[in-house]
C-alpha cells in the first residue's frame, strides 16, 4: 500500500481556515503522530476528495494549535484555488516583528503630531495677542479657523483615501500641514495667519483620520485592537512635549524687527512645530500601501509583493520563502470594475470620463454608509464623535488661557479664591470686542506650562491601562466608562474654587476624553469594510470637528450669558455619548472585511 504524502501547517487555534497551507513541511503519514493519534497509511485514491485534515495539537509551550494536513498530490483547478490564501492567513504568515513596530512608530508619531498641531494655538493665543492686536472675538475666530479646515477637509481626504490609497493621501496631508505651518510662522497679518491655520487644520485632519485605518489594516486580528490602543500613548506624549517646547522657546528674548517683518519667539515655536509633519511625510514614502486596500482594488499581485516585503522585514528570510503564493481575489462589485479594466486607484482625475467614474464610485460609497447594514454604525459613530470632540476641543483649547488668568487673578487678589466662572469672565469678559491692554505683553507664567505638562502626565496611566486590558474588558467598556466619568468631571468644574482644584479636574478630563476619542477611531476600524473604512472615519470626523467648531464659536457667548450653560451642555453631551456606546458591538475578534 503506497504511503500518502501530505503538506502540513501548524497555526494558532483562533485561525482554522480550511485548506490553507502555511510554512509547508513534506512528511510521510506513516511516521507522523499528533497528540497520540497515529495517522496510518492511506491510499491516494482515499484522499482524492478531501481538501484537508485538521487536528488539535499543542506546541512546546503547551499552547493550543491546529495542524492542517492536505494531500500533496491532489490535482486539478479546484486544488489550485484552495491554495489561495485569504488576507488574514497571508498576514499571519508574514510574522509579527520589525515591520509592525516601525509602522506603529510612524503612525504613532503622526498621531502625536496631530495632537501638537491641534493644540498649538493654546500657547500662541497669549503670546501673539500684542503682535496681532487680537480681541477676544479675534481669538475665537483664530481657534475656530483650523476647526473649520478640519470640517471641510475630513471628508475630502476620506474620499481620496478610499479611492486613491491610504499612503499617498497620508503623505499629501502631512506635507500640506507642514508647508502651511511654516508659512504661518512668518505671516505678518492676522488674516494671513488665520488663513494658514485654516489649511493646517485642513491637512492635519486627513492624517488623523487615515493613520488608524492604515495601521489597522496591516495587523493580524490577534494584535490589531491592542496595537491601535497603543496609539493613545503617542497622543499623550504629544500633549506632554508641546508645552515643554513652548516653555523652552516662547520665553526666549527673540525679536527680529526689519521694516514690515516681525519675528518673535512664538513665531519660532510655530515653525519648529511644523517640521515634524514634513519629516513624517518624507519618512512615510518608504512604507508600502495597505495590502488590504490593494486587494479591495483587485491588485492582488501587488498586495502579495507587499506581504513578501513585510515577511522579509519581520523574519530576515528570502522573499521567495514566503509560503503564500497566491491571494484570494475579492469579488468585484463596483461600477468601475464593470465599465473599465482599470483599478479605482488608476483612474485619472484629468480625464473627464474617468473623473466621472471616480466620483460616481465615491457617491455610491457615501450612499452605502447611509443605508443598512452600515446606517446604524454610521449614525452612532457620528453622534458620539460630535459629543466627545465638541466637549474636548472646546475646553482643552481654552485651558492654558484659563490657567493664565487664574495666575493673574490670584496675584492681583492674594488669599482670595475664584471659581471657573469668575476666571472665565476675565478671559472672555471683553463683551464689546475691544482689545484688552491689561494683560498685553505679560509673559506666560511658568506655572501655566507646568500645569499643562501635568495634564499630559496624568494621561499616562490611562494610556497604559487601555492596551494592557482592552482584550479582557473590551473597547466598549472603556468607551462607556471614560465618557460617563468625563461627564461627571465636567459638572465638577462648576464647583472648583482655586487653580489647584481646576488642575486636578482638568487632568482627569483630559485623560478620559482623549482616551474616548482614540477608542472611537480604534472601534471604527472593525465596524466598516475596507472600501468604506476611511470614508466612515472621515464622516464621523466631520461631525466631530463640526461640534468643535460650533463649541469654539459659541463658548464665549455661552459663558458670558451664564457660566452654568456650557458646563451643563458639554457634560450632557459626554453622558449621552457614553450611553450611546452601549449600542456599539464588541470588536477586535473578527478578521477585517
Amino acid at each position: 500500500m503506497p504511503v500518502q504524502e501530505l503538506e502540513v501547517k501548524r497555526i494558532s487555534s483562533d485561525v482554522r481556515k480550511k485548506g490553507t497551507i502555511l510554512d509547508p513541511l513534506l512528511i510521510r503519514r506513516d511516521t507522523f503522530e499528533l497528540d497520540s493519534i497515529n495517522l496510518v497509511d492511506v491510499q491516494e485514491s482515499d484522499t482524492s476528495d478531501i481538501d484537508c485534515l485538521a487536528f488539535l495539537d499543542h506546541d512546546e509551550e503547551e499552547e493550543e494549535v491546529v495542524t492542517i494536513a492536505q494531500p500533496r498530490y491532489k490535482m486539478g483547478l479546484d486544488f489550485m484555488d484552495s491554495t489561495a490564501a485569504d488576507y488574514e492567513n497571508a498576514l499571519l504568515n508574514t510574522g509579527f516583528g520589525k515591520f509592525h513596530y516601525l509602522l506603529l512608530t510612524v503612525c504613532g508619531l503622526i498621531y502625536m503630531n496631530t495632537a501638537i498641531g491641534i493644540t498649538i494655538l493654546s500657547f500662541v493665543l497669549p503670546s501673539a495677542t500684542c503682535d496681532f492686536q487680537m480681541t477676544s472675538e479675534d481669538k475665537g475666530w483664530l481657534t475656530a479657523s483650523p476647526m473649520l479646515g478640519m470640517v471641510i477637509g475630513s471628508y475630502f481626504w476620506g474620499c481620496l483615501a478610499d479611492t486613491k490609497g491610504r499612503k499617498i493621501v497620508l503623505i499629501a496631508s502631512l506635507l500640506l500641514d507642514g508647508v502651511c505651518g511654516l508659512t504661518s510662522s512668518v505671516a505678518q497679518y492676522f488674516w494671513l495667519f488665520m488663513f494658514c491655520r485654516f489649511f493646517n487644520g485642513f491637512g492635519i485632519t486627513g492624517a488623523m483620520g487615515i493613520c488608524f485605518p492604515y495601521l489597522g489594516e496591516f495587523q493580524p486580528t490577534k494584535y490589531r485592537e491592542k496595537i491601535l490602543c497603543w496609539m493613545e500613548m503617542f497622543w499623550t506624549v504629544g500633549i506632554i512635549i508641546l508645552p515643554g517646547i513652548a516653555w523652552m522657546i516662547i520665553p526666549l528674548n527673540i525679536k527680529i524687527d526689519r521694516n514690515a517683518f516681525l519675528f518673535n519667539s512664538w513665531n519660532l515655536f510655530v515653525a519648529i512645530c511644523a517640521l515634524p509633519s514634513l519629516l513624517l511625510g518624507f519618512w512615510l514614502c518608504f512604507f508600502p500601501e495597505s495590502p488590504k486596500f490593494l486587494i479591495e482594488c483587485g491588485e492582488t499581485d501587488l498586495a502579495l509583493e507587499v506581504l513578501k516585503d513585510i515577511y522579509v522585514a519581520n523574519t530576515g528570510n528570502d522573499r521567495n520563502d514566503y509560503p503564500v503564493k497566491t491571494l484570494k481575489e475579492k469579488e468585484k462589485s463596483s461600477g468601475i470594475s464593470q465599465k473599465t479594466n482599470k483599478s479605482i486607484r488608476e483612474l485619472s482625475m484629468r480625464k473627464p470620463k474617468e473623473f466621472k467614474l471616480l466620483w460616481t464610485e465615491i457617491w455610491e460609497q457615501t450612499k452605502a454608509l447611509c443605508k443598512p447594514p452600515h446606517l446604524k454604525h454610521t449614525a452612532l459613530t457620528c453622534i458620539i464623535q460630535f459629543g466627545i470632540t465638541s466637549s474636548y476641543y472646546t475646553l482643552m483649547i481654552w485651558f492654558p488661557e484659563l490657567f493664565y488668568r487664574f495666575e493673574e487673578y490670584e496675584q492681583a487678589h492674594p488669599d482670595q479664591s475664584a471659581s471657573v466662572c469668575d476666571v472665565s469672565s476675565i478671559v472672555l469678559g471683553n463683551v464689546n470686542g475691544t482689545f484688552v491692554d491689561d494683560f498685553c505683553g505679560s509673559p506666560i507664567e511658568d506655572s501655566v506650562y507646568i500645569h499643562t505638562i501635568v495634564i499630559g502626565l496624568a494621561c499616562i496611566p490611562t494610556s497604559l491601562w487601555l492596551p494592557l486590558c482592552v482584550h479582557k474588558l473590551g473597547a466598549r467598556f472603556f468607551l462607556v466608562f471614560s465618557l460617563v466619568v468625563a461627564g461627571a468631571v465636567t459638572i465638577g468644574l462648576y464647583f472648583v474654587i482655586d487653580s489647584t482644584q481646576n488642575l486636578i479636574l482638568s487632568c482627569i478630563f483630559e485623560a478620559l476624553t482623549s482616551l474616548g476619542i482614540s477608542l472611537v477611531y480604534t472601534v471604527m476600524v472593525d465596524l466598516f469594510p475596507t472600501n468604506l473604512r476611511v470614508m466612515a472615519a472621515a464622516l464621523s470626523l466631520t461631525f466631530g470637528r463640526g461640534g468643535a467648531l460650533l463649541g469654539n464659536l459659541l463658548f464665549g457667548f455661552l459663558i458670558d450669558l451664564n457660566c452654568v450653560v456650557p458646563i451643563v451642555l458639554f457634560s450632557s453631551m459626554l453622558f449621552v455619548s457614553g450611553l450611546l456606546c452601549y449600542l456599539l458591538p464588541n470588536t477586535g475578534s473578527q478578521a477585517l472585511e
